[in-house]
């Protein structure tokens, strides 16, 4: 995965990119929202739909995007994939393995899982692309008046997702001139993989654990203080939160007009 793939990038210049960070997150939360309660796959294929156009238009490549997540797009597959096979069955059957099948019913909770989860990781990706973790944290604690715990909380894991990635890259070129990995088949792979994501748990622990100690002695979140930068708001914030609540009417109405509208509750 490239190293800046959470870095400051060209995403971060685009029209998206230079909106009110706060209103990106909240806009953000609701289009997730939307996404989980509903479980048909008209209401997810519209929404999904509708955010490809509209993250086209502010100046982003949606597909690029989501192809520089690979590994968001497999375990969105396996997940689609175990759906079809745990849900109750209903409707002829599709695909027969003698223990387990996949009917037409199955199939269709499966892909309504997929393009909901699809939904839910692109504006996800967009947000975290095209936002600065200082913004986020100036407008949460000036705007939306968060307690500052909660607010230092999302600063530093925002901050540190791309720090993350980028150990991730070393640790595996480090691996990679050691010769781990290298002419090993895929159970060889998964133990070389295993290990590495074991070596990243253990150092994102002690970065977190350095963080924490860092931000208790500089007094962060102990009582009032000053602000060197005051989030600034224009007509383009309001515009996302309109198209947002477009998108989910769009798609919440259409589906409904289908009549194939169905709720996580229904």
């Amino acid at each position: 995965m490239n190293t800046d793939f959470f870095g400051p990038n060209a995403e971060r210049n685009s029209w998206f990119g230079g909106l009110n960070a706060g209103v990106k997150c909240v806009v953000t939360v609701v289009l997730i929202l939307a996404a989980i309660l509903i479980k048909d796959p008209v209401s997810a294929t519209v929404m999904l739909v509708l955010e490809l156009v509209g993250f086209t238009v502010v100046g982003f490549r949606p597909v690029n995007l989501l192809a520089r997540a690979w590994p968001i797009l497999v375990a969105v597959a396996s997940t689609g994939w175990s759906v079809a096979i745990l849900v109750n069955k209903t409707g002829p059957v599709i695909l027969d393995f003698g223990v387990n099948s996949i009917t037409q019913g199955s199939l269709a909770a499966a892909v309504s899982m997929m393009l909901r989860s699809l939904a839910m990781v692109l504006p996800t990706f967009a947000f975290v692309l095209s936002t600065d973790p200082t913004d986020l944290g100036d407008s949460l604690a000036q705007t939306f008046r968060l307690p500052a715990r909660f607010v230092l909380a999302a600063l530093a894991a925002l901050r540190l997702v791309g720090i993350l990635f980028g150990e991730w890259n070393t640790l595996g070129q480090a691996r990679r001139a050691r010769g781990l990995g290298a002419g090993q088949g895929p159970w060889g792979r998964l133990r070389t993989g295993a290990g590495q994501m074991f070596a990243l748990m253990v150092q994102a622990i002690r970065r977190g654990s350095r963080l924490a100690v860092t931000m208790e002695a500089r007094g962060f979140g102990a009582g009032a203080r000053s602000w060197a930068r005051v989030p600034a708001y224009s007509r383009r914030d309001a515009y996302l939160v309109v198209a947002s609540v477009v998108i989910v009417a769009l798609a919440y109405g259409v589906s409904w007009w289908l009549g194939a509208l169905q709720f996580l509750w229904g």
